[in-house]
């Protein structure tokens, strides 16, 4: 465990209840060097998780393990306290800091989500209106994807990771770069989603972000959290020493 690290207790960050997803002595490895070691994690059902931590402490490598898009060399990552499959990936979404467009209308793309998913040809018109009312994208519907705006596009990436009604949504700094606008109309989306009982997992830098969405946080160090809690109680009086230099600026973002 690094120096000025906590011993994390994973069922202890949102109370009582049964985790969504967990991580059980999770390592993973790459060019001979252990990237992520000895990771436990409880993400708890309708609630906001957010992963912070500097540059290179595994933020996003965590997120794709948790995802299922890499296989950790060792340990279990669980889904309902069963083994990670394909079946439970179907119930997760996931958008990246760079969102990708497929080369096809804003509508085109969001069908395509509908198609992919099995939903019957008959429902989804009515689930794509839906879905470009709650983005604000109604007006743009039949523009090409790829030429929207970079908040346009972020907006998109949202709506359709959500009109499959995952369980999970893991979003990867979803506002990086954004406008303030941009980003008021992704955190307006992303506290909708909570509403409606989706759980989201969020990596962010933006304090102020978390502090807005978040309830619990992971804040990574080294490949491993460093502590994990309450965000607004870890945010106000961190006790790792990481977590403590991360907010006082000693360490870099």
């Amino acid at each position: 465990m690094p120096d000025g690290c906590l011993p994390v207790d994973p069922p202890a960050m949102a109370g009582s209840g049964t985790a969504l997803l967990s991580l059980r002595g999770v390592r993973f490895a790459a060019g001979g060097r252990d990237l992520i070691r000895g990771l436990d994690a409880d993400i708890m059902p309708g609630r906001c998780s957010v992963i912070m931590g500097a540059n290179g402490a595994g933020k996003s490598l965590l997120l794709r393990l948790m995802h299922g898009l890499l296989v950790p060399d060792e340990g279990r990552v669980l889904w309902d306290g069963r083994d990670m499959d394909q079946t439970a990936r179907r119930d997760q979404a996931m958008v990246f800091q760079r969102p990708v467009m497929l080369r096809r209308s804003v509508r085109a793309n969001l069908a395509f989500a509908l198609a992919a998913h099995r939903v019957p040809g008959r429902d989804r018109s009515a689930r794509v209106d839906a879905a470009l009312a709650r983005a604000r994208l109604e007006h743009l519907a039949d523009r090409p994807a790829r030429v929207l705006s970079g908040g346009e596009q972020q907006r998109l990436a949202l709506a359709r990771a959500l009109i499959c009604q995952p369980r999970l949504l893991f979003l990867d700094e979803p506002t990086a770069s954004l406008d303030p606008a941009s980003i008021h109309a992704i955190e307006t989306l992303l506290r909708a989603a909570l509403r409606s009982g989706v759980t989201l997992v969020l990596v962010t830098h933006d304090a102020g972000q978390a502090r807005r969405l978040g309830d619990d946080i992971l804040f990574m160090h080294n490949g491993q959290i460093a502590e994990a809690g309450p965000l607004t109680e870890i945010l106000t009086a961190p006790r790792s020493e990481p977590a403590k230099a991360w907010l006082e600026g000693r360490l870099p973002l």
